[in-house]
């Protein structure tokens, strides 16, 4: 694998084997360690650099140092390699959640996501309206905010229908009266807010973006109760 007076040398396949063998306590730091990392990214959407280090420093504490004499070099290699590897992944687009289910949720941070979205969509409104009224408009531009508008109105969707409806919406028996109530007025404001979020997508009215506002915060009261 390497070869020199300060390095380990393996000459054989036999050799790897007897090494791994000796990192069985490293390998499953490893597994531990993205599993970690899957949580916590999950769980936020942007990476907490101080968590990615103390992460792989402790993935480091229990290796063999008998076997490789470059370790120190090889540690902070791989330490950089893993960092960047993990922040450059987490720049992939999310999903809403899994349905496996992994019963990992977070309720409050898609909620805060859709107001995000909505204040994106406003943005993208507000830009198409100025550019239009240009005396030469510039038309990629005006396709950008075209295709931002659009896809954070998908990204609305998505999370609505997803998340909520599929797996944090419980089906519930109308023989529970307040139960019940309380189901359907979710359904009738998921059913808004998607339907809005969709109407966005068709037009720069920024009364849409009012109504999208009122429809989540009236979500958000029969979700979670008045004290939220």
């Amino acid at each position: 694998m390497f070869h020199s007076s300060r390095t380990l040398l393996f000459k054989s396949d036999a050799n790897v084997i007897a090494f791994l063998k000796t990192q069985k306590v490293f390998i499953k730091k490893i597994v531990v360690s993205l599993l970690l990392l899957n949580l916590h990214f999950h769980r936020n959407r942007k990476p907490n650099l101080s968590y990615l280090v103390i992460l792989t420093n402790n993935l480091f504490n229990n290796m063999n140092y008998k076997k490789l004499y470059t370790m120190k070099k090889f540690k902070t290699f791989f330490s950089a390699a893993f960092i960047i590897g993990i922040l450059a992944l987490s720049n992939t687009p999310a999903k809403a959640h899994c349905e496996i289910p992994c019963g990992i949720y977070g309720d409050s941070m898609r909620i805060a996501m859709i107001y995000e979205d909505i204040e994106t969509i406003e943005k993208s409104m507000n830009m198409i309206n100025t550019l239009s009224e240009a005396d030469s408009p510039d038309s990629n531009q005006l396709v950008r905010w075209v295709m931002n508008k659009e896809e954070h109105a998908n990204k609305i969707q998505e999370i609505v229908s997803q998340y909520f409806l599929h797996q944090r919406i419980k089906v519930v028996s109308a023989d529970d009266d307040e139960a019940y109530r309380k189901y359907i007025k979710q359904l009738e404001l998921l059913h808004h807010i998607a339907v809005f979020a969709m109407k966005s997508k068709q037009s720069t009215d920024l009364s849409i973006i009012d109504t999208l506002r009122e429809k989540v915060h009236a979500f958000e009261h029969a979700y979670f109760g008045d004290e939220h």
